[in-house]
């Protein structure tokens, strides 16, 4: 195996990775309670939507870099922007949803976390 492909695959097991460690911190260790809005009631962030979320981040991330590379001139610095224009906006997800500061601020991390592992592991391909 090369050593771009064991990047990409560290990188995707580690954006999840990242991201369990700061729930197993935030909600077991701490106490917070993880919930956000769901239309018209609650759900509880669990350790399985966490890695779930974060995994599949990371594989579309992951795809979108392969198109780029295949199609464009500049598939790093072009696959950058977009995923650091899509971190951005992701964070509009835990203020308007997030129950609580401490909820919202954990979220926040969260998808912080998981943008800044994914965003280093795989522009550097």
């Amino acid at each position: 195996m090369n050593t771009s492909v064991k990047r990409l695959l560290l990188t995707a097991i580690g954006a999840p990775s990242a991201a369990l460690a700061v729930w197993a911190l935030a909600v077991p260790v701490a106490g917070t309670a993880l919930t956000v809005r769901m239309g018209d009631g609650t759900q509880l962030v669990g350790p399985v939507l966490v890695a779930v979320t974060s995994l599949l981040v990371g594989l579309a991330g992951w795809g979108l870099l392969a198109v780029l590379e295949r199609f464009a001139s500049q598939p790093g610095r072009i696959w950058t922007i977009v995923a650091l224009v899509v971190l951005a906006l992701s964070l509009f997800g835990p203020v308007g949803s997030a129950v609580g500061t401490a909820a919202m601020l954990v979220l926040l991390l969260l998808h912080l976390v998981v943008g800044a592992v994914l965003v280093l592991g795989l522009a550097r391909r």
